[in-house]
């Protein structure tokens, strides 16, 4: 059996972004490569249904030094963030308000729980500025209803921010319908490259904001990216080999590439969910998204525990989770080049697994 992965991140790659990725890095500071560049912003800002007159910018680090990104760059102390706060990356958003100086109130949510108008309702009249959201909250899989987030937004005159690290790709997302002002994702996830690129989307609201606020970072600073990408390049030494997988990726996705994969993604998702009932599992939220299934063990099993069986016994690896949820979440990823016969394999691990008493 050959080893796979079902982690949400970095996920299987297909073979030719593997091959991309295994070449010799050119030399970057050429027409050449800034018109490579170039069509990426334009190939990215297609793919997130960016308005006219967004910009978007590549830069070398996780998905978190993106969200840094946005949040240094795009808010100030003035401001005042509502933050979606239902798992370990929500709470990120609130960590990187507080370190930022940024004024800021979380609507706290259960692990699977969706968020409803009602535990938005709660939020009414405090005045806020702005709202960060995760669309997916990855430690918990659960999918947030970006329409609603959008009603709420466009009453209150809010700035959105969304961290489409996950759902990007997998879910629907359009900027221009949803009125998001800055998007952010990473290149390991559905994307299906290897880490170390967080793309940024940057509507004109988001712009007029990185024109008039200070740079708070050096390494982050989005006037700076701004500026060098106009001309297609990037400020420092970019992640070369990620960028040429991302090239790759990023043309693969246009011309109705983009709904194939998400359709793919779905029809894994829900054959892997339909045949979990015969196990002693359960799906652990309703507000679900294509990327990735939460999973619960229902007979007392450690999640954990279930985790590193698959690993070391089978080469199958999921994702485990930390914390308070450790010994009762793992999750199953749907990102990346998977097909219904990975799931076969996954499904043989955990019915061997029954069989020794292990599951």
């Amino acid at each position: 059996m050959r080893d796979i992965t079902f982690a949400v991140g970095p996920v299987e790659m297909g073979e030719r972004t593997l091959k991309v990725g295994g070449q010799q890095p050119p030399y970057f500071r050429t027409a050449a490569f800034s018109q490579q560049m170039q069509r990426a912003e334009t190939d990215f800002l297609a793919l997130v249904g960016a308005p006219e007159g967004s910009r978007a910018v590549f830069l070398s680090c996780s998905g978190t030094g993106g969200m840094e990104a946005a949040v240094s760059g795009l808010l100030t102390t003035s401001d005042r963030a509502l933050v979606i706060e239902g798992g370990s990356f929500g709470k990120r958003f609130s960590e990187l308000c507080a370190f930022h100086g940024i004024p800021y109130e979380p609507v706290t949510l259960a692990p699977g729980e969706p968020l409803t108008k009602e535990r938005l309702a709660l939020a009414e009249g405090g005045r806020f500025s702005a709202l960060l959201v995760n669309l997916c909250e990855t430690s918990t899989g659960v999918l947030y209803d970006l329409d609603l987030l959008h009603r709420f937004c466009d009453r209150h005159g809010l700035f959105l921010i969304v961290d489409a690290v996950s759902a990007l790709i997998a879910d629907e997302l359009d900027m221009h319908a949803c009125g998001a002002d800055a998007v952010i994702t990473a290149s390991q996830k559905a994307l299906a490259a290897a880490p170390g690129i967080a793309p940024l989307a940057l509507a004109p609201r988001a712009l007029e904001r990185v024109r008039r606020i200070a740079p708070k970072s050096y390494y982050l600073d989005l006037r700076h990216a701004l500026s060098d990408g106009e001309r297609g390049q990037t400020p420092f030494t970019p992640s070369l080999s990620v960028l040429l997988q991302l090239f790759e990726r990023l043309e693969a996705l246009q011309n109705g590439g983009m709904q194939q994969e998400r359709a793919a993604m779905h029809a894994l998702a829900e054959d892997f969910r339909a045949r979990i009932a015969a196990y002693p599992l359960a799906v652990a939220t309703t507000a679900l998204s294509n990327a990735v299934t939460p999973v619960r063990p229902t007979n007392g099993a450690s999640a954990y525990a279930i985790f590193e069986t698959l690993m070391r016994d089978y080469g199958i690896s999921v994702c485990p989770n930390g914390g308070e949820l450790r010994d009762t979440l793992f999750r199953v990823g749907h990102m990346g080049a998977l097909a219904k016969a990975d799931n076969d394999l996954l499904f043989q691990a955990l019915s061997d697994m029954q069989r020794r008493a292990l599951l």
